[in-house]
């Protein structure tokens, strides 16, 4: 249990944060949520309990301000942070990517990210008592790339680099930061991967799910580990997924 921990979720609108965040609701903490689509993060909020719940877009750094010091505000204090927000594109070749489609993703996948750590890091470190935990929802893609989908695997294989920099920079501030690398569990955003996804032999084939349930229980267990222990990196996937000897 938390024991009235104050966690924050990032993109918990639908999908993987929703799921998260009602996760963390039924384990005990207290919850600020944020999310683009206002009539989806209020039933986020309502099915998870949340305190908090306020529409925010990542890539707007003073909206991202002021939502921390809202939460911060009527919650007292954050306590763990599950920085989700993201997107994907269309999979397109590499020489045809496009520009304003790549720095759409940059700005949600990267610079959201590094806009709602760096906020986090800021209250934890300034807050009493000290300290805090920021779990970054990373990829496989951090690791080993899809076919047509330059942009995202370089913002996912920057998030790796993020990570590190926050555990790093955090030592001095009893700030820990781990990140939650997933392959391939059911959502909306998964959907078509059952009927078939592009294969690096240039095929296409569907690739097997599971059930979100076991990312809320990895997401779980990160967050409920004392300051002094940390998972760093964390895969959880679809067993049979094809990942390991992709390409």
């Amino acid at each position: 249990m938390s024991d009235g921990k104050v966690a924050v979720v990032t993109g918990a609108s639908s999908g993987i944060g929703r799921a998260t965040a009602i996760g963390l609701g039924k384990a005990g903490y207290r919850l600020a949520i944020l999310g683009r689509r206002r009539l989806e993060i209020e039933e986020t909020a309502r099915l998870a309990g949340a305190e908090v719940g306020e529409v925010c877009d990542v890539t707007d750094p003073i909206a991202v301000e002021r939502f921390f010091e809202v939460a911060r505000g009527r919650l007292g204090r954050i306590d763990v942070v599950f920085n989700n927000a993201g997107k994907f594109m269309p999979q397109m070749s590499f020489g045809d990517t496009d520009i304003a489609g790549w720095q759409d993703l940059v700005n949600v996948n990267l610079n959201g990210a590094f806009y709602v750590a760096r906020e986090a890091f800021r209250v934890m470190r300034d807050q009493t008592p000290q300290g805090g935990r920021i779990i970054n929802n990373g990829s496989i893609s951090a690791y080993m790339p899809r076919p047509g989908a330059a942009a995202y695997t370089a913002t996912k294989h920057a998030i790796t680099g993020l990570t590190k920099a926050i555990s790093l920079d955090g030592r001095a501030f009893s700030i820990a930061c781990g990140q939650i690398d997933i392959g391939n569990t059911a959502t909306d955003m998964t959907a078509k991967m059952t009927t078939g996804s592009p294969q690096a032999n240039g095929t296409a084939m569907p690739e097997p799910t599971f059930d979100v349930r076991h990312v809320v229980h990895a997401v779980l267990y990160m967050a409920g580990l004392p300051l002094e222990a940390n998972v760093q990196f964390m895969t959880v996937m679809a067993t049979n997924m094809p990942y390991i000897g992709r390409g």
